[in-house]
């Protein structure tokens, strides 16, 4: 199967990465911000955000919006 043009592609990334990042930081924002340190932060968001996207969301929304994506 041909892939989706590019900017599907960053429509349905960005539709998993927002919603997911703004209620993760709704729900553990106020520990994260005790972190000082900036680049410990990020890795922290990033080591929950990222495999949750690559193997729950993108696939889950991938197959939901399959007619979209390559229609």
């Amino acid at each position: 199967m041909q892939q989706p043009p590019r900017w599907k592609m960053a429509v349905l990334i960005w539709i998993a990465i927002y919603p997911t990042l703004t209620f993760l930081l709704f729900l553990i924002g106020d520990y994260i911000n005790q972190i000082s340190f900036l680049p410990f932060r990020t890795l922290v968001l990033t080591l929950i955000i990222v495999p949750l996207m690559v193997f729950v969301l993108l696939p889950t929304l991938s197959k939901l919006l399959r007619r979209w994506l390559h229609g």
